[in-house]
């Protein structure tokens, strides 16, 4: 997207309220623009098929169709590859939570999360470059550390280079790319290089399911760093 560009955003919910006061938020900004709403997960498919934003705030309980599956719909539709789907919740990082980042959804947001946090969460899902916020990324590493590798279905990590095994498990920290370089000693760029050809490889829509798949393949361990966060694996 470039610099000028109208970040084009679809709101799919079936709270008429939320979705009016999402819709007043995102309208005051000058470089986002509604594209449409929608009252449940079936009209929301046809309303990104029609419109093709660049993110798509879903709630995650919707009659007729669940905001989980109609993220795997999305993630299943070429014509979607470029949406980035928030997940919008009112009971944190749950199961369901879970699998929606799972199916490709890009990160969630709380529904009581502050107006700036989710405006800068829509543009960051919109880049593609991180995690929603460290807050977010800290509870989701959280809730692989609880769980064992599933690695029946994992992805096969023998793909990735040994450096983009790196990378994805630094991004697995909750990392930027900024702080994969310092912490590799590359450029800014070279870091995002090696991000991009390790979801490339890794069937990853966006950063958010490259996390996922670092947990469920046992790349990224739940040991203890320093700090308390769980050291990339060897």
């Amino acid at each position: 997207m470039s610099a000028r560009a109208l970040l084009r955003v679809a709101i799919i919910d079936d709270q008429a309220l939320m979705r009016a006061g999402f819709r007043a938020l995102l309208d005051a900004e000058d470089d986002i623009e509604v594209v449409g709403e929608a009252a449940d997960g079936r009209a929301g498919l046809d309303l990104l098929r029609e419109h093709t934003p660049d993110v798509a705030l879903l709630d995650i309980t919707m009659p007729v169709m669940t905001g989980i599956e109609a993220t795997h719909a999305i993630a299943a539709d070429p014509l979607l590859a470029g949406v980035r789907v928030v997940i919008l919740t009112n009971y944190g990082l749950d199961s369901y939570v879970f699998d929606a980042l799972r199916a490709g959804a890009a990160g969630f947001l709380l529904k009581d999360t502050e107006p700036a946090e989710l405006l800068r969460a829509i543009r960051v899902a919109a880049d593609g470059d991180a995690l929603l916020s460290p807050a977010i990324t800290r509870r989701l590493i959280g809730e692989f550390v609880a769980r064992p590798p599933d690695r029946s279905t994992a992805p096969g990590l023998e793909v990735l280079t040994r450096r983009e095994r790196e990378v994805t498990a630094l991004a697995a920290r909750g990392l930027s790319n900024e702080e994969i370089a310092v912490h590799m000693v590359v450029s800014p760029y070279t870091a995002k290089t090696h991000v991009s050809r390790a979801m490339i490889k890794l069937g990853a829509r966006d950063r958010a399911q490259l996390v996922v798949f670092a947990y469920e393949s046992g790349l990224v361990e739940p040991r203890s760093w320093g700090d308390g966060s769980p050291a990339p694996g060897r």
